[in-house]
């Protein structure tokens, strides 16, 4: 395949994405990208829309702190909506659309309980490190007070 226009190797896809040329390897071993179309040498190309992807994990992955099996659902649930989308767009006939859009709606509500399960995750870990806070802030007042007790006057 020769080098279309858009299409960028390895080493520059890392580098817009941020990411090492290892990382994109194991994510496409892992399945959360499609295995690059390849030059004639055999060098891997990413289209635009691969790069989008690998940023989109990346963001889950680094942005938000997904695990890595949570950025599969995630992807999976993406790559489904966009299936579903395509599918959308190919009727015209009302219940082929209908039953599209249900299934849409089903996509966006399995990526929100994923979300939302990770949110309760973190409220979780924040509420156990406040109360660290809070029981270091009591023994900082307890020092204070008694700083000023044995303060002659």
């Amino acid at each position: 395949m020769e080098r279309a226009s858009g299409y960028v190797q390895i080493g520059e896809a890392a580098a817009r994405a941020g990411v090492t040329q290892r990382t994109l390897r194991y994510y496409e071993e892992l399945k959360l990208l499609s295995p690059a179309s390849r030059m004639e040498g055999g060098f891997r190309l990413y289209s635009p829309d691969d790069l989008e992807r690998i940023i989109y994990i990346k963001n889950l992955r680094d942005t938000l702190g997904f695990s890595l099996a949570e950025i599969k659902e995630m992807i999976e649930a993406e790559d489904a909506r966009n299936q579903l989308k395509h599918e959308l767009h190919q009727t015209d006939s009302l219940e082929p659309r209908r039953a599209r859009l249900q299934q849409l709606r089903e996509v966006a509500l399995r990526q929100m309980r994923i979300v939302n399960e990770k949110r309760q995750r973190l409220k979780e870990m924040r509420a156990h490190i406040q109360d660290r806070i809070d029981r270091v802030d009591a023994l900082l007042r307890e020092v204070a007070d008694r700083e000023v007790d044995t303060i002659p006057r």
